[in-house]
């Protein structure tokens, strides 16, 4: 899936429309919620060498949240390597230079996208409220 592809899928599937939220940068997009403005994906182009591969050149990366079990069998998959610049327990990066197959990073948006959702308030929270 190439950076292109990765912007459609998101657009479509989420209504999200990616943001330039770093000075300077054009190229880094973030993807948010529209009820909390959460990122549910960040999207950057690096130098293999920063992601610690022995590879000249750059490479568009996504960043996603992700459940921490899930992270480690997917750091030994093409493809996939620890976070940049992100909590590298709960978020784990993916590079959109093919290594990585579509479905697994469609899942895995949709697994991050659900993890940063806006949360539901429960009965119990809003009687509380109500209350004080």
């Amino acid at each position: 899936m190439t950076l292109h592809e990765l912007t459609e899928y998101i657009f479509v599937t989420y209504s999200a429309e990616p943001e330039h939220p770093f000075k300077m940068d054009d190229v880094s997009s973030v993807f948010r919620h529209i009820g909390n403005r959460k990122w549910f994906a960040l999207t950057m182009n690096v130098p293999y060498r920063t992601l610690g591969m022995a590879k000249d050149g750059r490479v568009d990366i996504l960043n996603v949240k992700c459940d921490p079990i899930l992270i480690g069998s997917l750091r030994f998959k093409p493809g996939f390597r620890p976070a940049y610049h992100m909590n590298k327990d709960k978020w784990i990066t993916v590079l959109l230079d093919g290594s990585a197959r579509r479905d697994e990073i469609e899942v895995l948006v949709a697994i991050s996208y659900d993890l940063t959702k806006p949360k539901l308030i429960s009965r119990r929270q809003i009687a509380k409220s109500s209350q004080d």
